[in-house]
């Protein structure tokens, strides 16, 4: 009797260039052989013809995805919302780009999923951290305009004539604008330099009120999430408002995707690195990782060095073994990064449980 053979499937592995307009996507088939490129608008249309293609082509596997937090967000949240594994994919190593040079097909390489290299989740971007992310940046920026409407201020006044000069000689960067507010530079024509710096220094200080408004109704909204959804993480010692939204923004709306504590330590840049080489055996300082919550365990820290006996007591006790104050702080910051991330997953489980 005659046996047919059936053919055998085919398990795909998509791995996705992102750029703002167009997408790059490369297929390979469970023996790393490519089996199809395409190239698609960054639009829901796109997304669907990405996956109807990578379909046709087998059964998928997983889509290694480039820029997941940045040009390729919309993509992973539609992929994740299919159903689709989803991985975060560095661009390729330098001996790659000198053999075969730059180009959108050679950074869509699906081979660092399928041999095991990339394997981090990306961030979901669907919750309160993306809300907290979204209003964060408003806010920055609205700080950074504020300061510069305060420099250009300020040098104004350095260069006005004595009349406008000396009577706001010596007020500080917080009642230097509200005076400014307060000049009246009168009706006609502006004849003198006196009268063309009264209303530039009157609209400088209006702008600066106005990002002032600005900035406290963006935190006022930021505290009401926080307060929300966070209340575990603003309960621990020396953890404020911006601290607890640094640390969530680095840990993103879904803290499982992070194995253990020494990974979100080694995320926030608090994990020590090993730097041994032959007979020599060492650690150096972690220089990587999200500055902004390494700045935010650096914050937690002092404020408990100042306030928190237990945090007291440890660093006396490391300063009489031998261990300097910055050593000591790393330390702190390792141990904080741990209590952090417990916190954390301890609220997913119970925002999992309330959920459910």
């Amino acid at each position: 009797m005659t046996t047919i053979a059936q053919a055998e499937p085919v398990w795909v592995t998509v791995g996705v260039d992102t750029h703002r307009d167009v997408h790059v996507a490369g297929a390979r088939d469970q023996l790393g052989r490519r089996i199809g490129t395409t190239l698609i608008p960054t639009t829901p249309t796109g997304y669907q013809q990405l996956l109807d293609r990578a379909r046709h082509l087998g059964q998928i596997t997983a889509f290694g995805t480039r820029g997941t937090g940045c040009y390729g967000a919309g993509l992973a949240r539609y992929l994740r919302g299919e159903g689709y594994r989803v991985i975060e994919v560095n661009r390729p190593d330098r001996a790659t780009r000198r053999r075969k040079g730059k180009s959108d097909p050679v950074d869509a390489d699906a081979r660092t999923v399928q041999a095991g290299d990339a394997t981090g989740t990306p961030k979901a971007g669907t919750g309160t951290v993306e809300m907290l992310r979204v209003l964060r940046v408003a806010r920055q920026t609205a700080l950074k305009a504020r300061t510069q409407a305060t420099n250009a201020l300020r040098a104004l006044l350095v260069t006005a004539p004595a009349e406008l000069r000396e009577p706001l000689r010596g007020l500080s960067k917080t009642t230097l604008p509200r005076a400014a507010v307060a000049l009246d530079p009168g009706p006609g024509r502006l004849g003198s330099p006196t009268a063309a710096t009264m209303p530039a220094m009157r609209s400088l200080g209006q702008r600066h009120a106005a990002l002032t408004a600005e900035i406290s109704a963006l935190e006022t909204q930021v505290n009401r999430l926080l307060t929300k959804h966070a209340t575990p993480l603003l309960a621990q010692f020396g953890v404020g408002p911006d601290s607890a939204s640094a640390l969530l923004l680095a840990a993103g709306d879904n803290p499982q995707r992070l194995h253990s504590e020494a990974a979100f330590a080694a995320l926030c840049g608090a994990s020590p690195v090993e730097a041994s080489s032959g007979k020599t055996s060492r650690h150096r300082r972690n220089r990587g990782g999200d500055r902004r919550a390494n700045a935010a365990l650096y914050r937690i820290v002092i404020v408990r060095l100042r306030w928190h006996q237990p945090t007291k007591d440890y660093m006396a006790r490391r300063i009489a073994e031998g261990k300097t104050t910055k050593e000591a702080i790393r330390c702190l910051k390792r141990y904080v990064a741990r209590e952090v991330f417990t916190v954390l997953n301890q609220m997913t489980k119970a925002n999992q449980t309330t959920a459910a």
